[in-house]
């Protein structure tokens, strides 16, 4: 399976999609023109994975920013990933950001799978 990589801009996260490596993630800030059209590859990616995942699945946000669209999109990738057994979600904030705590903290009640959260540094 071959790893998916889209570099981050001002506009959009760095993701990073790496089954070999066991690298899965999401940094940065997520306000493209069109999120659908921008998380479209990753979701794909992601039902594709959950078809013969690792044993275990550490999938990482280490979002700054998401605008309200994205959200939506973030919600589908979370969606995506209860297909996946054995994945926990981290979910990287830092300490004095209330609304991403907040954020992660409502992704977690509406889905069914294990969420982390861990403060950066």
């Amino acid at each position: 399976m071959n790893t998916l990589y889209l570099t981050e801009t001002q506009d959009t996260p760095q993701v990073t999609l790496n089954k070999n490596d066991g690298v899965f993630e999401l940094v940065g800030r997520s306000l493209p023109e069109d999120s659908v059209e921008f998380y479209a590859p990753v979701l794909q990616w992601i039902r594709d994975y959950a078809k013969a995942p690792n044993p275990v699945t550490a999938f990482h946000f280490k979002l700054e920013y998401f605008n309200t669209s994205s959200s939506k999109l973030i919600l589908d990738l979370l969606h995506e990933l209860k297909h996946i057994k054995n994945i926990t979600v981290f979910w990287h904030y830092h300490q004095e950001d209330e609304s991403m705590d907040e954020a992660g903290h409502e992704y977690a009640e509406q889905v069914e799978i294990p969420f982390e959260f861990k403060v950066l540094q």
